[in-house]
């Protein structure tokens, strides 16, 4: 009996050893079945923004003969060159540098006046609430679904009265009043996420509406903040639809002026275009994902 008690423990090991292993296998195909299908999806999404950088180290002529999908010849800055300073634009050939700080001029005030009037709207409707202001903000929260074309023809009428059509501060204006109700959404909900005892608790201390704002609800605010400065930017920066219709020339931010930019240098505008929003995501993305989940979306 005894024999046979250590002829089992000891003969354990060979059975489990290459049940193991099995198992091992398994879990090692099973890894790379999934990575691999993973990279597979990664490369194809990716391609097309593969071929956009390639093309932009390639010259026109590399283009024409080789088509699109192609390795450059040699590499070579000159499409950024010619773009940034020579490619024409709306008629002009002074390349899309003037269009590139068209954009910067029109998307940072707007950004900020869009945040900082979307934070106080949500700071009233949350925490000092009044007869009226849910109707109040049912109403902002109509501008979310409210598509842009449909306020084309008011904008039109707006911009004529005040005199500035063909302007990109007629721009920053239109942006600033779009954005509201997507900053005051944002905000308003994190901030009902915020003990209502904590205003109660500096009112009785003695702050008033801007000290409890400025000293209390602020550096709580920073996440949602964050989220969005990179929400608005990135909207704004990409949109279309108002600066083609509302201003020409000169005037134009780079969205616009993208259309102009013929093949030689398109690949370089679309990469220089993106440099200014994946610099706002690098510098403040790790603080995206934390702002949403503390009430940006509920």
């Amino acid at each position: 009996m005894a024999f046979s008690a250590a002829s089992s423990v000891s003969a354990a090991p060979d059975i489990l050893d290459p049940l193991a292993a099995a198992a091992g296998r398994r879990w090692m195909l099973s890894r790379v079945f999934i990575y691999g299908l993973l990279c597979l999806f990664a490369t194809i999404y990716l391609f097309p923004a593969l071929i956009v950088f390639s093309n932009s180290f390639r010259t026109g002529l590399d283009v024409k003969q080789h088509g699109i999908i192609a390795f450059p010849e040699r590499f070579t800055l000159d499409p950024w060159i010619y773009t940034w300073t020579r490619a024409c634009v709306s008629g002009t050939c002074k390349g899309i540098a003037p269009n590139f700080f068209n954009s910067l001029i029109l998307t940072i005030p707007a950004t900020l006046a869009a945040t900082a009037l979307g934070f106080l709207n949500g700071y009233v409707l949350s925490k000092w609430r009044f007869r009226g202001s849910e109707w109040i903000f049912g109403m902002m929260l109509l501008g979310v679904f409210i598509p842009s074309q449909i306020s084309l023809l008011p904008w039109a009428w707006i911009m004529g009265k005040i005199g500035l059509t063909n302007s990109v501060w007629g721009l920053v204006l239109i942006h600033t009043v779009q954005g509201i109700s997507f900053a005051t959404l944002f905000c308003r909900n994190f901030f009902v996420s915020v003990p209502t005892e904590i205003v109660k608790a500096a009112h009785i201390d003695g702050a008033g509406f801007w000290r409890i704002l400025w000293k209390v609800m602020l550096p709580l605010a920073t996440p949602i903040l964050i989220v969005t400065v990179i929400w608005q930017f990135t909207t704004i920066w990409y949109e279309y639809l108002f600066g083609m219709v509302f201003t020409r020339g000169d005037q134009q931010p780079i969205t616009a002026a993208l259309m102009s930019v013929r093949a030689g240098g398109s690949s370089a505008a679309v990469l220089i275009s993106a440099i200014p929003p994946l610099l706002i995501y690098f510098l403040g993305g790790r603080y995206f994902v934390r702002g949403l989940t503390m009430g940006a979306v509920k």
